[in-house]
């Protein structure tokens, strides 16, 4: 492949996603039951032989830089190139947040400046997906483009507009060479079902210059205040390459609860893991038990599990125990939680290390599942 770097740059804690990112990034967030959100794109980026990865942190990075480590998982604990972790810079001005991507890439030219690859790979951290970014590549030499950008078809059913005031959602209209000729950020109806993942292909050099212009003029919005302006001036050559595997963007609670129900679906699993692998950071457990008397279906269950009870379409992470007489139904329950006996749970989302007493009853609806945060006792 031709030699390129990654950046990640993760969001800010979200309060559209409430109490599972008061304490972490929306890239630390567990998912599937054993990995975490920044996994998926940081997979894709080493599949495709990437070994320059920096991540550009924002405010509660802790969890998140203790999640990546030194890289070791991603074979990205090299010498030479590597893992990268590029924390916000505090003054009593900035409290470790950017006001946009502009300003992430601008306090980190240093990284962008001693990095030797000829293109870079920019991308956010808060989706699911999983591919090679070669074919990407080969496209962006054969077209002789300047910026390329990656985007899906969009489906209704999947697409969660509510967000829209906090996240910038952006669609692409493409001439029949697939160039880009225009972009609408933010339309309250969208004239363009082509949805901008967020991933874009550009040279490094190029990148500098451009961000270095930009934020010289006050911008901070990459979308609103670079690229769209690029594309309708024509100053730039920007492409666009399309993804047809399973894609999803997490930036609500109903986001988050959809994607972890939908990775029940054995075509969706078979999408997301089964052309190329996703590494995450191991930890060592036994295997699950299975008391006598529980019944288990549909659900995701990883090690370490104690089930005495009833589970149906469950995502239960690392070392959950599920008492006697105990019915979960439709969550999701993160590791090290305890479901003691005789409980109800329906369409509940238990952050790590929540306890619920025997008794206890908690039933949510599928549009708005119940959400209980960090070390919670109820």
């Amino acid at each position: 492949m031709k030699d390129a770097m990654g950046i990640i740059y993760t969001s800010k804690d979200d309060l559209s996603l409430r109490e599972l990112t008061s304490h972490r990034a929306v890239a630390a967030l567990p998912i599937a039951g054993r990995y975490r959100i920044v996994d998926f794109v940081l997979s894709s980026l080493v599949n495709s032989g990437v070994r320059n990865v920096g991540v550009i942190m924002q405010k509660n990075y802790h969890s998140l830089m203790d999640h990546l480590g030194s890289g070791k998982e991603w074979d990205l604990h090299t010498r030479n190139n590597g893992m990268f972790i590029l924390p916000p810079f505090l003054t009593q001005e900035n409290g470790g947040e950017y006001a946009g991507v502009l300003d992430g890439l601008r306090a980190n030219f240093d990284y962008l400046r001693r990095s030797r690859q000829e293109l870079a790979l920019l991308t956010e951290s808060n989706m699911v997906f999983n591919m090679s970014f070669e074919p990407m590549i080969r496209q962006h030499e054969e077209t002789g483009a300047d910026i390329t950008l990656l985007y899906a078809k969009v489906q209704q059913a999947n697409m969660d507009l509510s967000s829209a005031g906090k996240h910038t959602h952006a669609f692409l209209q493409m001439d029949g060479e697939g160039r880009v000729t225009d972009m609408e950020v933010n339309p309250n109806a969208a004239s363009y079902d082509n949805f901008y993942m967020n991933v874009l292909l550009i040279k490094r050099t190029l990148l500098i210059h451009l961000v270095d212009g930009a934020t010289a003029h006050g911008a901070h919005d990459i979308n609103r205040e670079l690229l769209q302006p690029s594309i309708k001036s024509g100053s730039l050559k920007v492409y666009g390459y399309k993804f047809e595997g399973y894609y999803r963007r997490i930036e609500t609670i109903k986001n988050y609860f959809r994607v972890n129900m939908d990775l029940l679906d054995q075509k969706v699993r078979a999408q997301l893991f089964g052309a190329n692998p996703v590494y995450t950071k191991t930890r060592d457990e036994v295997p699950a038990i299975y008391r006598s008397g529980n019944t288990v279906k549909n659900s995701l269950v990883a090690d370490g599990c104690v089930i005495e009870g009833n589970v149906e379409n469950c995502v239960l992470f690392r070392g959950v125990h599920i008492g006697r007489g105990t019915s979960v139904k439709n969550s999701i329950i993160m590791q090290d939680s305890n479901i003691e006996d005789f409980v109800e749970l329906e369409n509940v989302i238990l952050d790590k290390a929540v306890t619920i007493r025997s008794h206890g009853r908690l039933i949510g609806q599928k549009q708005y599942p119940i959400v209980i945060g960090k070390n919670v006792t109820l």
